[in-house]
């Protein structure tokens, strides 16, 4: 399926997704092309799902991450789910078990967004939130 040198194109593509395929036949020993195949290859095996950007949010003006426990106390999940995957402040959602039924991770630009957000959460249950007070990775 996979092996050592698809693990390690991984890695690289994880650091930076848009190095030259040729720096990256450099680290691992294959030419462009057998990069170029080794990543199409692992696209179709759905391996790799997407390539995507990282943003520095605090230059944009969002300050603010916070961590919000969603404890459910009605059965309508699909109206939640619905709500979580339209509102744009909401960039990571979990259905977990254990201590919460779901964990998102929100970045916003002032404490009047999660409020409101937490007003619009308290329709499907309670909630626990976590302010992050710095990014360690």
């Amino acid at each position: 399926m996979f092996d050592e040198i698809d693990l390690k194109i991984l890695d690289i593509l994880l650091i930076n997704s848009k190095i030259p395929l040729k720096e990256i036949g450099e680290h691992v020993n294959l030419t462009p092309q057998g990069v170029s195949n080794r990543i199409i290859r692992l696209q179709d095996l759905g391996i790799i799902t997407q390539y995507t950007v990282c943003i520095n949010n605090s230059m944009l003006g969002k300050n603010i991450t916070a961590f919000i426990t969603i404890f459910m106390k009605t059965t309508q999940h699909d109206k939640l789910t619905k709500f979580i995957k339209e509102n744009t402040i909401i960039t990571e959602a979990h259905r977990i078990s254990g201590d919460g039924c779901y964990l998102l991770k929100v970045i916003c630009s002032n404490m009047d967004e999660i409020n409101l957000l937490l007003d619009k959460i308290m329709e499907y249950g309670t909630y626990r939130l976590s302010l992050s007070t710095s990014t360690i990775k």
